[in-house]
């Protein structure tokens, strides 16, 4: 389970600066802090704070971006959102709301390559 905390502003959001020890007291996977955008390109921005799985911020979160689609669909009334993560990091997602699914798409690095064996 993750809490969504929508603030006022961008500006907001970007000088976040958490109390990571406070927010592993948190009974939850992690807390989701999120705006709409300043750019008229992008719909939404958030930050994704996990430190109880020991994750400070994740860079780009796709499972935040599950909670985080539904529930700007239902502000902003569209099914195509754009999206931006504003860690250090960053990354932009494209999400489609489907009824029963999101489809979340954009540009990934590989930085491992391994193999399985069983």
């Amino acid at each position: 389970l993750d809490y969504i905390v929508e603030v006022e502003d961008e500006e907001i959001l970007k000088k976040l600066n958490p109390d990571f020890a406070m927010l592993k007291s948190v009974h939850s996977r992690g807390i989701i802090v999120t705006c709409i955008s300043n750019r008229p390109d992008i719909d939404f921005v958030s930050r994704c704070f996990y430190p109880a799985i020991g994750v400070n911020e994740d860079p780009v979160t796709g499972s935040a971006h599950c909670c985080l689609g539904p529930y700007w669909q239902k502000k902003l009334g569209k099914s195509e959102l754009l999206a931006r993560q504003l860690s250090n990091r960053g990354g932009f997602l494209k999400l489609s709301v489907l009824e029963d699914r999101i489809l979340i798409s954009g540009q990934a690095v590989t930085t491992l390559i391994g193999k399985l064996n069983s």
